[in-house]
């Protein structure tokens, strides 16, 4: 099963930075657009950022638009969620996804999750 692994997940203070990456052993991220969603306690889950396969196109969700960015290395198989200003709000289980459609923070187009890294913020 083609399945990407999130890493760089933690416990940070309000204000504070963390970078995620979603990387694959078993496929190239490069042919797919790949996307960062988020997952709180007792909450659905909501797309947070999307990339192209060039990393042309980015989208955002307003709930971490001008804080959070997306970027890619396809020579390192990675791709990365740079998270500033971070908000207790922001505490979940991020989870980045694969999918051969188009850049969008809508999770029924993707194919493959990864497991997930828990981001808690918190003082």
């Amino acid at each position: 099963q083609l399945q990407p692994v999130e890493s760089g997940g933690g416990l940070v203070q309000p204000g504070g930075s963390l970078r995620l990456s979603c990387a694959a052993s078993r496929f190239t991220l490069g042919n797919y657009v790949i996307g960062w969603f988020r997952q709180a306690p007792g909450k659905e889950r909501e797309g947070a950022s999307c990339i192209s396969r060039s990393g042309g196109i980015t989208n955002y969700a307003d709930s971490v638009k001008g804080r959070f960015t997306i970027s890619r290395d396809n020579a390192k198989n990675t791709v990365y969620l740079q998270m500033n200003s971070l908000k207790p709000e922001d505490t979940a289980v991020y989870y980045c996804a694969a999918s051969i459609g188009v850049c969008t923070v809508v999770a029924t187009t993707y194919r493959y999750w990864g497991q997930g890294t828990q981001v808690t913020v918190s003082s």
